[in-house]
């Protein structure tokens, strides 16, 4: 191929994961180790009471910020190193922790409990994602004809809708008198709070995103096996081979490439968990990297967000990503490179 049709096709991509890709990056990166803080000044206030001839006036000082000629706050940045990652990580808290014994105290951390419950999430799902969405592929690939497209479109319902609006209807179902919530309580004979507790919060998320992501993977899936060779399984079965052996040792090998690329997507995305915390509104259990990186930039009663802290957050979120990512990746670049041979 030549250069300029390559560069033709390419460019803008490039550009675009530059713009806003790249350079957010570097941004980020940046502003991870300084901190901007409005300019403060004293002055004094004096404060009356009311009346006319038994008025009292009491002076105090005050600090305010100074207010520039264009009406906005003035700033002052300040280079500060790696203070804004100390004070996100608290590792002086977490040693403490852990030459006293009480490991529970660093969970008690808001990075580490996010980093807790991010990791569990991440790792937990990703069989689920894969296993179950391998298992409606091979169901709709062995059924009629004339069920597939209903059992495809059923099955893909679930990652259609919004991250958002899934999580909040299954935070419906289970909150408060839920509908299903109503029916266990019915059933038990006792009563049932979903959400007073960080585990059953915690269950019902990985509930929600296998249920949102396996429709994805079961079209991986699915697409995949269109291209199982059929001369390989035939003689399989001819062999005496069951469905399983069938399944291990034709089936999933085929499919590898796609399951490493499922897993590519999934970590990457189920990294970033967001959408959960805030449809269940779990935060006064259960929190992510994500989330915590947007608690940052939250404005506090004064107005000022801590950026510094925020990007911090976000630089250890991309590290995490990157070091799960690793051994996919080294997978798919040693396949990648015996195919080239």
């Amino acid at each position: 191929m030549k250069f300029k049709t390559f560069a033709t096709f390419v460019g803008p991509s490039v550009v675009m994961m530059i713009l806003f890709i790249a350079l957010p990056l570097i941004s980020v990166f940046f502003e991870s180790f300084k901190v901007t803080q409005p300019i403060m000044q004293q002055v004094e206030v004096e404060t009356c009471t009311p009346g006319f001839t038994g008025q009292t006036c009491v002076t105090s000082v005050k600090t305010i910020p100074v207010i520039g000629d264009d009406g906005k706050v003035e700033t002052v940045t300040q280079w500060q190193g790696l203070e804004s990652y100390r004070s996100v990580l608290q590792m002086e808290k977490v040693w403490a922790a852990i030459g006293s014994g009480n490991w529970s105290d660093i969970l008690q951390i808001d990075f580490w409990k996010a980093l807790r419950f991010t990791m569990m999430f991440t790792l937990l799902t990703l069989p689920l994602v894969i296993g179950v969405g391998l298992l409606i592929a091979l169901t709709v690939n062995n059924a009629a004809k004339s069920f597939k497209g209903p059992v495809i479109f059923i099955s893909l319902l679930p990652f259609i809708i919004t991250p958002v609006i899934g999580s909040l209807s299954i935070y419906w179902l289970f909150v408060g008198d839920g509908i299903l919530t109503a029916m266990m309580e019915r059933w038990t004979g006792t009563n049932i709070s979903m959400f007073a507790q960080a585990w059953t919060i915690e269950l019902l998320m990985y509930f929600y995103r296998v249920w949102h992501v396996a429709p994805f993977a079961f079209v991986i899936f699915y697409a995949g096996l269109q291209s199982v060779n059929m001369d390989t399984l035939e003689s399989a079965v001819i062999d005496g081979a069951s469905r399983l052996q069938r399944l291990r040792h034709v089936i999933i090998p085929h499919l590898m490439p796609l399951i490493v690329f499922i897993a590519l997507i999934h970590l990457m995305d189920c990294y970033r968990v967001f959408e959960e915390i805030v449809g269940f509104r779990s935060q006064a259990h259960v929190i992510s990297l994500q989330w915590l990186t947007y608690d940052f930039l939250v404005p506090d009663d004064a107005g000022n967000r801590a950026v510094s802290r925020a990007s911090a957050s976000a630089m250890l979120t991309m590290i995490g990503i990157v070091l799960l990512l690793i051994w996919p990746l080294r997978r798919t670049w040693k396949e990648h490179r015996g195919g080239a041979h």
